[in-house]
C-alpha cells in the first residue's frame, strides 16, 4: 500500500473517531443491574437512534462495563440495536 493511501486511511479513521465522539449522549447512571446485565441511564438525546432524552434501561454489549460504573456516575455513551434490543455500544466517564 502506498504511503499516500496509508496517510489517507489514517486521516479518515481519525475523522470518523472524532465525528462519532461528538455524537455521544450525556447521561447519568441510575442503576446497575449485574444479574440482568443492564444499566438504567437518564440521558439526553441519542442522535444515533433519533431518540429524545429520557430515563431508560439498556442492555450492554460488553458486560465488563457493569463493574466500571455505579449509580450517580456521569457518562457519555452511545447505543444501538443488537438482536432487536437497544444496548449501550460505547460508554465512558464524562469529563
Amino acid at each position: 500500500m502506498s504511503k499516500i493511501r496509508i496517510a489517507f486511511m489514517t486521516g479518515l479513521a481519525a475523522f470518523a473517531f472524532t465525528a462519532s465522539a461528538a455524537e455521544l449522549a450525556d447521561g447519568e447512571i441510575r442503576k446497575v443491574d449485574k444479574d440482568n446485565k443492564k444499566l438504567t441511564i437518564k440521558h439526553g438525546p441519542l442522535k444515533s437512534l433519533d431518540m429524545p432524552g429520557m430515563t431508560m434501561v439498556f442492555g450492554v454489549s460488553d458486560e465488563a462495563v457493569l463493574d466500571k460504573f455505579q449509580p450517580g456516575d456521569k457518562v457519555r455513551f452511545d447505543a444501538g440495536k443488537m438482536d432487536g434490543k437497544i444496548v449501550v455500544t460505547h460508554i465512558e466517564p464524562a469529563r
